[in-house]
């Protein structure tokens, strides 16, 4: 599994993506105030052009950019650079719009206005997680599934499913458990970290977009492992 060396913020790099110059210089001066090292870009096409010539860690995406939709900056981004952390920073709050930011491929969104503060948490939260090595394991197979946490791969019947990043490790963090009721606190911490305290509609939206993925997947002959909602507690998967 690639891991990173450190957490160390100092060796991470940020393209922040936003067109309001007083949000753009605020995140600019906090991030780097803070260790990180940021790079502004106003508009999506400069942005992406920034990202081909030099390799990020993190994007802080705006949605509402001059030139472009940034969930396209998002997608794009996504596609070419897998392991890149992607935060939505958003004025819109409905449901769709969170699902539609996941969906491209974003790891995380704050509603605007949010607080530097727990921005720089989310980011050391995220960070954190992407250093810790975890020991070779075998693949897992999930009755006709079968999920390589090492490759970080799940097929089906030898075909390549998709998954986004979270709904990998949200599907990960049910097989460890295959059986169990596990509780929503427990894929919080399992799968964003044990000081999450962003909104746990980001487990409902993922949850969501995993359960859409795989019977996408399926064709009538496959047998897939069913994620069962305990109303009040949590998911149990089961075999």
């Amino acid at each position: 599994m690639r891991t990173h060396a450190t957490a160390d913020p100092s060796r991470h790099r940020v393209l922040v993506v936003e067109d309001d110059d007083t949000i753009g210089r605020h995140l600019e001066s906090g991030l780097r105030g803070n260790g990180y090292t940021p790079t502004w870009n106003r508009t999506g096409s400069a942005a992406l052009a920034e990202a081909a010539r030099t390799p990020y860690d993190v994007l802080l995406l705006d949605l509402g950019l001059p030139d472009m939709d940034g969930l396209d900056v998002a997608r794009t981004l996504r596609a070419r650079h897998p392991d890149l952390l992607i935060v939505i920073l958003t004025a819109r709050t409905d449901d769709i719009d969170v699902i539609a930011g996941l969906d491209a491929g974003a790891d995380d969104y704050l509603v605007k206005p949010f607080s530097l503060t727990v921005l720089l948490a989310r980011l050391r939260a995220h960070l954190r997680r992407r250093v810790v090595a975890t020991p070779p394991q075998e693949p897992v197979r999930l009755a006709d599934l079968v999920l390589d946490v090492v490759a970080r791969r799940c097929t089906l019947h030898d075909t390549e499913v998709e998954l986004r990043p979270k709904e990998f490790d949200l599907l990960a963090a049910l097989a460890r458990h295959a059986g169990e009721a596990v509780s929503r606190e427990t894929l919080m911490a399992e799968v964003w970290d044990e000081n999450w305290f962003g909104p746990t509609k980001t487990l409902d939206v993922t949850m969501a977009g995993l359960r859409r993925r795989l019977a996408e997947a399926a064709s009538a002959s496959a047998r897939l492992p069913r994620i069962t909602t305990l109303r009040g507690h949590g998911y149990r998967l089961e075999l």
